[in-house]
C-alpha cells in the first residue's frame, strides 16, 4: 500500500509539473504585454540558473570534455525556440491556448526533422502522428477570427527549433550528463537574451506583480523545481507513463487559457487541438510503448521552462 501510494504521489507531482507548464502560457502572454520580450527572457533564465544551482549544487562536478560545446549548441536552438514562442505570444491574434498546442507540435516535427537531417525514416506511428497534428493545426489556425496570424508562424518556428533542440540532445547530448547540459542551456538562453535586451531594449528593472509572478513561476517552478521532480520520477515510472502525463501540458494550456484568459476556440478549434494532441500521443507514447522499459530509455530536458522533458529513447528515438 505504501509503495502504491508513493507511486501515486510521483504521478501526481508530474501532473502538477504539466499543469505548471500549461499555465505558463497565460502568464507569459500577459507578462510580455507589460515588459520587453528579451528582457523578460533574460531575467527568467537568470532566475532559473540560480534556482537550478541551489537545487543541484554539484552540477559543476558533472562537466566533462565536450559538455560545454554540446550544451551551447543545444542552448542556441533552445534560445531560438523561446524567442519565437514568446514573440508569438505577443501577437494579440494568437491565444495562449493556440500557442500551447502549436508549440506541442515539436513532438511530431522531430521525426520529420530526423528524416531530413539524420536520414532515419520515421515509423508508421510517427507518420500518423504528423498527419493528425497537421490536420489539427489547419483546424486550429482557422479557429480565430483573424485566421492564420504572424504569431502562429512564430510559434510554428518555435516548434521546429525545439525539434532541432531534441535532435541535438538525442545525438551529441547523449554522451554528457543531463544536469550539466541543462545548466549550460539555461545559462546560454539567459546570456543571449540578456545581451540582446541590453543592446536593443535597455529596459528598466521589472516591476509589477504580473511580471514578477511570471518570472518566478517560469524560472523556479517550471525550470529548476520541475526538473528535480522529473529526475526523481524517471526512477520510479515507466517511460510510457511519464510521457503520457507530461504531454498533457498543452491540454492544461488550453484549459487555463479558457478559464483565465477567456480564450474561445470554438468547435473547430477544439477538434484541431484534439487532433494535435492525438498526433503527440501517436508520435511520443507509442514510441515509448514500442521500446517498453528498456534501460536505454531516459528523460531529456526540453520544452517549457527548460525542462520540459520529452522521452528520448536510445538510438531509435522518435523514429
Amino acid at each position: 500500500m505504501t509503495r502504491r501510494f508513493g507511486r501515486f504521489g510521483v504521478e501526481l507531482a508530474l501532473v502538477g509539473v504539466a499543469a505548471v507548464w500549461g499555465g505558463t502560457f497565460v502568464m507569459v502572454k500577459d507578462a510580455v504585454s507589460r515588459y520587453p520580450l528579451y528582457a523578460f527572457l533574460g531575467w527568467r533564465f537568470a532566475i532559473a540558473v540560480i534556482a537550478f544551482i541551489v537545487i543541484f549544487p554539484r552540477t559543476f562536478t558533472r562537466f566533462k570534455p565536450g559538455t560545454l560545446r554540446a550544451g551551447v549548441l543545444a542552448g542556441l536552438f533552445l534560445t531560438a525556440g523561446y524567442v519565437f514562442q514568446t514573440w508569438g505570444l505577443q501577437d494579440p491574434r494568437t491565444s495562449s491556448s493556440q500557442a500551447a498546442f502549436i508549440t506541442g507540435m515539436f513532438v511530431v516535427f522531430t521525426p520529420v526533422l530526423q528524416t531530413v537531417v539524420l536520414r532515419r525514416p520515421p515509423k508508421a506511428a510517427a507518420v500518423g502522428g504528423v498527419v493528425a497534428a497537421v490536420a489539427g493545426l489547419w483546424l486550429l489556425s482557422g479557429a480565430s477570427s483573424g485566421g492564420w496570424s504572424a504569431g502562429s508562424t512564430r510559434l510554428l518556428l518555435c516548434a521546429i527549433a525545439y525539434s532541432a533542440h531534441m535532435i541535438v540532445l538525442g545525438g551529441v547530448g547523449r554522451r554528457h550528463d543531463v544536469r550539466a547540459l541543462t545548466l549550460t542551456q539555461l545559462a546560454v538562453t539567459g546570456i543571449v537574451c540578456g545581451a540582446i535586451s541590453a543592446a536593443v531594449e535597455r529596459p528598466p528593472l521589472p516591476t509589477g506583480v504580473a511580471v514578477w509572478s511570471a518570472l518566478l513561476v517560469t524560472g523556479v517552478l517550471a525550470s529548476a523545481a520541475a526538473f528535480a521532480i522529473q529526475t526523481y520520477a524517471q526512477r520510479h515510472l515507466s517511460p510510457t507513463r511519464t510521457a503520457l502525463i507530461l504531454i498533457m501540458e498543452p491540454v492544461f494550456g488550453g484549459v487555463f487559457g479558457y478559464v483565465f484568459a477567456h480564450d474561445v476556440l470554438g468547435v473547430r478549434g477544439w477538434v484541431g487541438a484534439a487532433l494535435i494532441f492525438g498526433g503527440m500521443v501517436l508520435s511520443e507514447v507509442l514510441a515509448a510503448l514500442r521500446l517498453g522499459g528498456e534501460p536505454g530509455a531516459v528523460l531529456e530536458p526540453s520544452l517549457e521552462g527548460m525542462s520540459v522533458p520529452v522521452i528520448e529513447h536510445a538510438e531509435e528515438s522518435r523514429e
